[in-house]
């Protein structure tokens, strides 16, 4: 990755496409558990919804982007970037996948995004951009982040099941703490340690690795920021009613003051920002903010739009 952003060279108003290289993303959550049960990432489970296979998690497809928006934004897209998509396909171990972003020109700080399949088949579609703010719709380049367009048409969940009990503004029930070494073990819903990741991503770099890089220091790859902020759910208190199987419908990531480091301590605080429901699924939009320990400094936000089929849990009302 160079720590030189493009836009040190001279700008063109020229709309440009960046394209990755085909890779192959695997799926390290097929020994995954949550309310004693197996997920989505599990061939039987998946199979058993109608799915064609264990899915890959969506995170991993964000590492793809990462080269890209380096190459537009350098170090910058580490320290303020925000990746933001909708998942429109699952991905299953096996299946070679391209990122694809375009720009208005070289000097753009927004992107528009998409993963595609071998076949054609688009994965996700998002937007990427500077903005880091963690305060609306808009991206740095003035249009909205994929996650929020999507967030602001939802279908209100007005008399929940799965649900039940949740409501816009409930927020977890205490800070929760978290630490992400290499060899850290993140607990059954991560069952791998972010060495075992970087052993496997896609787009492996020595900023992960070591303080070769503009810090000094490891950073957290992009998507193994939603594993940090998702690890110690368990501790939230935002439980829903089990057994239930639930998947990522949209999810975005954004760096307030990055970078996230590895080994460092952070502490999460979660709210849940709204429900909705479609025909086959409830889902809740809950919002973690990551704050540095040491600092009491906001240095990330993650978004997560969830839904969990209704065909999974027992006795699902069927009206």
């Amino acid at each position: 990755m160079s720590g030189t952003p493009m836009s040190a060279a001279p700008p063109f108003a020229a709309p440009v496409t960046l394209t990755g290289p085909e890779r192959a993303p695997r799926n390290l959550l097929a020994e995954q558990t949550y309310g004693d049960h197996a997920s989505i990432h599990d061939e039987a489970t998946a199979q058993g919804l109608g799915v064609a296979g264990a899915a890959v998690e969506g995170p991993t497809h964000f590492s793809q982007f990462d080269p890209l928006m380096a190459a537009l934004w350098g170090r910058r897209w580490f320290e303020r970037g925000r990746l933001s998509a909708h998942f429109t396909a699952i991905c299953v171990d096996g299946e070679t996948t391209r990122a694809v972003a375009e720009v208005a020109g070289t000097g753009a700080t927004r992107a528009v995004l998409r993963t595609e399949k071998a076949d054609g088949t688009v994965v996700l579609t998002g937007t990427a951009d500077l903005g880091g703010s963690g305060d609306g719709a808009a991206g740095a380049g003035g249009g909205p982040t994929a996650a929020r367009e999507r967030l602001a048409r939802i279908r209100p969940l007005t008399d929940p099941v799965i649900y039940a009990g949740w409501e816009p503004g409930r927020r977890g029930a205490a800070p929760e703490r978290v630490r992400m070494g290499f060899d850290t073990h993140m607990g059954d819903l991560y069952p791998f340690t972010l060495r075992d990741k970087l052993a496997s991503i896609t787009e492996p770099s020595p900023w992960y690795e070591g303080g070769d890089n503009p810090w000094g220091r490891p950073v957290v790859p992009f998507e193994m920021i939603s594993v940090l902020a998702m690890a110690t759910y368990g501790e939230s208190g935002l439980t829903k009613a089990e057994p239930s199987v639930g998947l990522f419908l949209d999810l975005e990531i954004a760096l307030l003051d990055g970078p996230v480091f590895v080994d460092e301590p952070y502490v999460l605080e979660r709210e849940v920002v709204a429900l909705g429901e479609s025909r086959r699924t409830e889902s809740a939009w809950v919002r973690t903010t990551v704050t540095s320990e040491g600092t009491g400094a906001a240095v990330a936000e993650v978004l997560l739009h969830q839904g969990v089929f209704k065909e999974s849990y027992p006795g699902y009302p069927a009206q």
